[in-house]
């Protein structure tokens, strides 16, 4: 990857292709971990829409227990999304070049270890639920936060529903000014229905990638996404180390 498209593609300034760009490689990373993450952990960890809906069944069958399951991921989940606003925040305060891409250095550090680990943490306890199940919604909240940050909510990456419903919208208005060819003022956004349409089949992609690999090699097969996400990242944090040494010397 050249030096200057891993720049642009995780910089802390942004333009709409990078935006996107970054988005299809992040719907790809999180797809494969969805997937995977569900043989690993028999749940979802992306979305908490069905946790929270479990957590209501479960409250009024009495499953206390499954109750608190759901409690822990979806505080991890929030942790996640608080780490990256915190990190977001902190790096643009001081104005570096890594502000966005220091949360996906720690996501990629966090993707080898439980890769590396992952067989040892489904035994730990975490609070209410393993340790992999904690450390995957945290990954997803982390991932969720900072694309939603970075693209002012435009794109999503770790759950496909908003994009879904877009694209059923988009696909209304395409349909309705072929029935009524007058009605000036629908207007599709083909734009915006190319690139959802893209964001979902590279979720679907990576899912099936995640799946295949958690299949065959196990836990060990987040290793690739983690080192996929050190080089969508490295190069602004590698700015970053650059200017901070040039400081030094000049003292």
């Amino acid at each position: 990857m050249p030096i200057h498209f891993a720049r642009r593609l995780t910089g802390h300034k942004r333009s709409v292709d990078a935006n996107r760009h970054l988005g299809l490689a992040l719907a790809f990373i999180a797809g494969a971990i969805n997937a995977g993450g569900f043989l690993a952990v028999q749940q979802y960890t992306s979305h908490m829409t069905g946790i929270v809906s479990g957590m209501a069944d479960h409250l009024a069958l009495g499953d206390y227990a499954l109750v608190l399951a759901g409690f822990g991921a979806i505080l991890s989940f929030l942790l996640g999304a608080t780490c990256t606003a915190l990190m977001v925040s902190h790096a643009r305060q001081r104005r570096m070049h890594s502000e966005y891409a220091l949360p996906l250095l720690l996501e990629a550090v966090l993707l080898l270890g439980f890769g590396l680990l992952g067989g040892h943490l489904a035994t730990i306890a975490g609070l209410f639920v393993p340790l992999t199940v904690m450390l995957l919604c945290f990954i997803m909240g982390l991932q969720n936060a900072l694309i939603t940050k970075l693209s002012r909510a435009e794109i999503r990456t770790t759950h496909m529903t908003g994009i879904i419903t877009d694209i059923g919208i988009e696909l209304g208005k395409m349909a309705y000014r072929r029935a009524a060819p007058g009605a000036g003022r629908v207007v599709p956004n083909r734009d915006r229905l190319g690139i959802h349409t893209m964001l979902v089949l590279s979720f679907f992609f990576g899912g099936v990638i995640g799946a295949l690999g958690f299949a065959h090699i196990g836990y060990r097969s987040t290793v690739p996404l983690a080192v996929v996400l050190c080089v969508l990242a490295i190069v602004p944090a590698l700015d970053d180390l650059a200017r901070l040494r040039r400081r030094r010397a000049r003292k």
